[in-house]
Order: structure tokens, then sequence, then C-alpha cells
């Protein structure tokens, strides 16, 4: 049984910093692509950053290229998000999901998911 377990969520001011970890389980990810997505209220799931788990490979949202990092801890199996300059913008919720193979940036294509963590950025 895959299980996604996100936690670092929380409240900042606009400029701080929040650090997302998300702790995969159940199976070997060496082949699988995680990917943080995020969802405000009465928009649309958007990824925000994505890595495959070799590491080689890394994607990010033209909105959080240069603000956000996304890394792996193959010895944890974590996936961290790191946050940085955050804008209120940014505020939704964040999920942690992974799929077999290379990154997508299509949530639909991602078979496991995380419950989710609230970011929430005041200005």
């Amino acid at each position: 049984q895959v299980q996604l377990v996100e936690s670092g969520g929380g409240l900042v001011q606009a400029g701080g910093s929040l650090r997302l970890s998300c702790v995969a389980s159940g199976r070997t990810f060496s082949n699988y692509a995680v990917g943080w997505f995020r969802q405000a209220p009465g928009k649309e799931r958007e990824l925000v950053a994505a890595i495959t788990w070799s590491g080689g490979s890394t994607d990010y949202a033209d909105s959080v290229k240069g603000r956000f990092t996304i890394s792996r801890d193959s010895a944890k199996n974590t996936v961290y998000l790191q946050m940085n300059s955050l804008k209120p913008e940014d505020t939704a919720v964040y999920y942690c999901a992974a799929r077999w193979g290379f990154i997508s940036g299509y949530h639909l294509q991602y078979n496991y998911w995380g419950q989710g963590t609230q970011v929430t950025v005041s200005s």
C-alpha cells in the first residue's frame, strides 16, 4: 500500500519561507516521479514542481522558478519543497503525488496522492 504523507504547511507572512516534506512508503520508488501540486479555492490543481526519484530531472512552474526548490533524500524516502520569497498568491493546499515513469504536468497522470497540507501566505 503506497502512502504519501505531507507536512510542513502553515501560516507565513509574504517574503517568508516554508519547507514541505513528503514521506513515501509502501514500495520502491526508484522508477517514479514525484510532484508537488497545489490547489487554491476555485482554481484547478496545478503542478508546482516535480522530480524524478533518481534526481536526474526536475521541472518547475514558471510562477515559482527561482523561489522554490524541489529535492529528495532517498535514504529517508522523502521529497522536499523549499519555498522562499512566498507571495499571497502561493496560498493553496499543497499535495504530494507520485507516478511511475517520467515527470508529467498533468495531475490525472499521478496515481498516488497525499492528503494535502495548507499553506497560507499573508500580505
